[in-house]
């Protein structure tokens, strides 16, 4: 089934609107027509199975049928990640299985040895909330993932709370030492690892340092092993 997002404020009782960025998916590329069936979701985690009404330049109005059950259920862990942002196409890799492995939120951030420098950040934000869009129309989630603005590594340990995994290719612990929790955030660092002082602010502020029995990976699949296996012990992945 196709799927399509519309916001909150796009429904109605018995109807939704698509956006300028929706209707011409629907109407160039799918080529569908007033009657087709179609799914949208609110990106809160509610979906509904419509029927095309109308058809314009800018906008599309459909008829709500039922509200259905999405296709990728939610997962009972509430799984953040904090990731340093890399180069191009590895970063956007990151966002896109972010979704997939059904992490809530992405708070991507600046580190000592980021390779990327914060000018041009606005730009990235918008191409990786895109990303995130489309990575959960096509993973059949009706949550969308929140994608955070870019923060600098000692902002984000100031100002973030609760459980705190952060992984480390070097000075971690065991992945036994994790206690079971309804909320998690997970750090993962650049390409050249974590500075030393980073590693200290981290300990200095409780957070839990782990490696993954002392295996070398990039920082994208650092950051994707690392979802799935908190998904695995704690989550919906088993």
């Amino acid at each position: 089934m196709r799927r399509f997002y519309a916001p909150q404020e796009n429904f109605t009782e018995r109807s939704v609107e698509l956006d300028a960025e929706q209707t011409p998916h629907l109407r160039d590329v799918l080529r569908l027509k007033i009657g087709d069936e179609v799914n949208v979701f609110d990106g809160m985690g509610r979906e509904y199975a419509c029927k095309i009404r109308s058809i314009e330049k800018k906008r599309s109005i459909l008829s709500i049928l039922s509200e259905i059950t999405p296709a990728a259920p939610e997962s009972k862990l509430i799984l953040n990640l904090a990731a340093a942002v890399t180069k191009g196409e590895k970063f956007d890799i990151v966002v896109q299985k972010a979704v997939e492995l059904g992490a809530s939120s992405l708070q991507p951030l600046y580190t000592q040895r980021c390779e990327v420098k914060p000018s041009g950040s606005d730009r990235r934000l918008v191409r990786w909330r895109k990303i995130a869009l489309e990575a959960a129309k096509q993973c059949g989630r009706a949550k969308l993932m929140t994608v955070s603005e870019p923060i600098d590594f000692d902002k984000f340990a100031r100002s973030v709370s609760g459980n705190v995994i952060m992984f480390s290719e070097r000075d971690g612990e065991s992945f036994s030492k994790i206690k079971p929790a309804g909320e998690l955030t997970a750090m993962v660092g650049p390409a050249g690892g974590w500075d030393d002082n980073e590693l200290k602010t981290a300990r200095e502020r409780g957070f839990h340092i782990t490696t993954l029995g002392g295996r070398i990976l990039r920082a994208e699949t650092a950051a994707i092993a690392f979802l799935a296996i908190l998904q695995n012990r704690f989550g919906d992945i088993n």
